[in-house]
């Protein structure tokens, strides 16, 4: 494996495909995200199908040296497998190549809750293990099409997240859950999301072992996977509150960090999840572990942590219900939930428990009412509090290496639709032309980014 290159000096907001298309494709999004799901839908979004050039010298004006993006796999190869979709290939290649022009270096994600329909249909999608073979298939075509000017691979988004909101909780993608938890057609709360991210799992490891086996040595890249976080804190000085943090931290980061460091679930998954949480074997555990180069996370609040152990005699038990926890926000804590030391908790976490692998934070930002100011100043104390957090960590010996913001447009958010957004640029949807305004926070990143002397508290322009 190549040896990582050192810490960025600052990184940026990328964007979910679906989230920036304009052209509609067969995806498993598409039919949840009609109006009625969520708050408006995302046929247009911020139309950077059409609009990439304007945007990637945007970026550029901004001070951005590295950009997230994610490949539609739909996009490319619409039924999952067979023929290549030239105007997808065409559109990935020029993106590519214009962020290349400019000096930003595209971080690639091969999956972002995105999934062909037809594979939904055939076979169930993430819930089948004959999925590895297809998403394998997939990446070989984007290592061969894209990985000589490509050096970042994340084979998957947050599989913790993925599985949670589209498998257990039934509010996102592919929609499934038990009854007795949401409102879904079909599906099982209670196995389905680990079925989900063993799945996942399993892939990646397919994947990272393709691209080290073919590509690496040629394209020196490097294959990572993300997870979703949160700051985890105990919301009491008990003993049970901090065993039951633990926990908590077992079962939404160790679920996935612990096979790929370990090559195997947390004991305290196995012990309450039991026989509804998929075991390895050893072939497989020997292929995940040590199969990621890097590890993106994705951390936007503190959570606070209470015990809970009723919840394991519960008649239908789901993830949140093996942990055997209680989870409070901002609104349920005198505690605010945009504690920035959120962030240097996880990645002080991965320092001291997973062998301190080089970081990436791939997701970071805080939501405000979409037709709100654009003097947000809001975001701009929240990006300068968690920037200097990230650099505590650093400090501490954290291996992190690059930071992205989320996001640099507003886009249309997966679960809140147009109602709140997280962009440095606002976009006008009123204008025909989907005009985009810069807010106070892009002047803040872009002159940070600059390396100006900022504060928080004061008003810039460019």
């Amino acid at each position: 494996m190549p040896a990582h290159p050192p810490i960025y000096r600052g990184r940026i907001a990328r964007r979910f495909k679906f989230q920036i298309r304009r052209v509609w494709r067969c995806h498993v999004t598409n039919r949840y995200k009609r109006p009625g799901n969520v708050l408006g839908n995302g046929d247009i979004a911020c139309d950077k199908y059409h609009k990439y050039k304007e945007d990637v010298k945007l970026m550029a004006d901004t001070g951005l040296d590295a950009y997230r993006l994610s490949i539609s796999w739909s996009r490319l190869i619409p039924n999952g497998r067979g023929p290549v979709n030239p105007k997808g290939l065409q559109y990935y290649n020029n993106l590519i190549n214009e962020l290349i022009r400019y000096g930003i270096q595209p971080h690639v994600t091969l999956h972002h809750f995105d999934l062909p329909q037809a594979l939904e249909d055939e076979y169930g999608g993430w819930i089948n293990r004959m999925i590895v073979k297809d998403f394998t298939a997939y990446a070989d075509v984007c290592f061969r099409e894209f990985g000589d000017r490509v050096s970042y691979w994340t084979t998957v988004n947050e599989p913790n997240g993925f599985a949670m909101v589209g498998y257990d909780f039934g509010i996102a993608p592919p929609k499934r859950c038990s009854s007795s938890f949401n409102n879904c057609s079909r599906g099982n709360s209670s196995t389905e999301p680990y079925m989900a991210v063993h799945h996942l799992l399993l892939a990646h490891a397919s994947v990272a072992r393709l691209y080290k086996k073919n590509y690496q040595d040629k394209q020196h890249g490097y294959i990572g996977l993300s997870i979703f976080s949160f700051g985890v804190f105990p919301l009491t000085n008990s003993e049970e509150d901090a065993i039951a943090t633990q926990r908590y931290f077992d079962f939404l980061i160790g679920w996935v960090a612990n096979p790929l460091v370990y090559g195997d679930y947390p004991k305290t998954m196995k012990q309450n999840a039991g026989s509804r949480l998929p075991a390895f074997t050893d072939r497989e555990s020997q292929q995940i572990k040590g199969s990621a180069d890097f590890i993106g996370v994705i951390n936007y609040c503190m959570i606070y942590i209470k015990d809970n152990p009723s919840s394991l005699k519960q008649e239908h038990r789901d993830w949140s219900a093996d942990t055997a926890t209680m989870a409070f926000f901002e609104q349920d804590t005198a505690a605010s939930s945009n504690e920035p030391s959120s962030l240097q908790i996880v990645l002080e976490y991965f320092k001291r428990v997973y062998g301190n692998p080089p970081i990436y934070v791939h997701e970071n930002g805080l939501a405000t009412p979409h037709h709100s100011s654009l003097e947000d100043i809001s975001r701009v104390k929240y990006l300068h509090a968690y920037i200097g957090s990230v650099l505590d960590a650093v400090r501490n010996g954290s291996n992190t290496r690059g930071y992205f913001v989320w996001s640099f447009l507003d886009v249309f958010e997966l679960l809140d639709g147009y109602a709140s957004s997280y962009g440095l640029y606002y976009v006008d949807r009123d204008d025909p032309d989907l005009k985009r305004y810069p807010k106070l926070s892009a002047h803040w990143y872009s002159q940070f980014l600059k390396r100006r002397s900022v504060r928080s508290d004061e008003v810039f322009t460019l």
